[in-house]
């Protein structure tokens, strides 16, 4: 056999061989993402410019609080700390809230996103003034100074549920307010609570 035969049979039986090659490379387990789906996973997952703007409350504050219990009646004034860090590589930040409420120790807890796929900022609350969890859902504007959420609650006096409105406004890089709404005895919106915080 000449070289050049040589060199054409080897080169037949690399061509025959190539199916047989392509039939083992390794297939994707039944039921995994295709591209299309990991694409959107990665973003619906990924730290954007609201988790950015959320995380402006990382660091330590102090704040002052007015709360009202009834309209028109003088506003109970409490002061406190906040210490918040961000979680879970940047996508929420957590907060720990500490003071005094009624004349006895107050701590609440809040989580706060943005979830890409729903397209809105989310907070959950907690404290030891109650044992329930209050979920809240809300848009910004301005380019995150002003951010507007609102939640259900369930009214310790009723037993129903009631609505809370939370409107939070940035003054400045070091200083921010927390307004909070709900309804009156007449049903109305009243203002409830005022809370001005400024990092320490």
């Amino acid at each position: 056999m000449t070289a050049r035969s040589l060199a054409a049979a080897l080169s037949l039986l690399a061509l025959a061989a190539l199916p047989a090659l392509a039939q083992d490379k390794p297939k994707a387990p039944a039921g995994a993402p295709d591209n299309a789906e990991m694409e959107a996973f990665m973003k619906a997952s990924t730290p954007g410019e609201q988790h950015k703007q959320i995380a402006r409350l990382v660091g330590d504050w102090t704040f002052t609080n007015r709360a009202w219990m009834a309209p028109g009646q003088p506003p109970m004034e409490s002061t406190g700390t906040i210490h918040a860090e961000t979680i879970l590589g940047g996508r929420y930040v957590h907060a720990v809230w500490q003071g005094s409420m009624m004349g006895m120790p107050f701590e609440g807890r809040e989580t706060d996103g943005y979830d890409n796929v729903a397209k809105q900022y989310v907070s959950t609350w907690m404290d030891n003034m109650g044992t329930g969890i209050m979920q809240m859902k809300g848009t910004c504007e301005d380019n995150g100074k002003k951010c507007t959420s609102k939640g259900e609650t369930m009214d310790a006096m009723t037993g129903k549920p009631s609505y809370m409105r939370s409107v939070v406004t940035w003054t400045g890089t070091d200083s921010f307010t927390n307004e909070m709404y709900g309804p009156g005895p007449d049903g109305k919106e009243t203002k409830m609570m005022e809370i001005v915080a400024k990092r320490k």
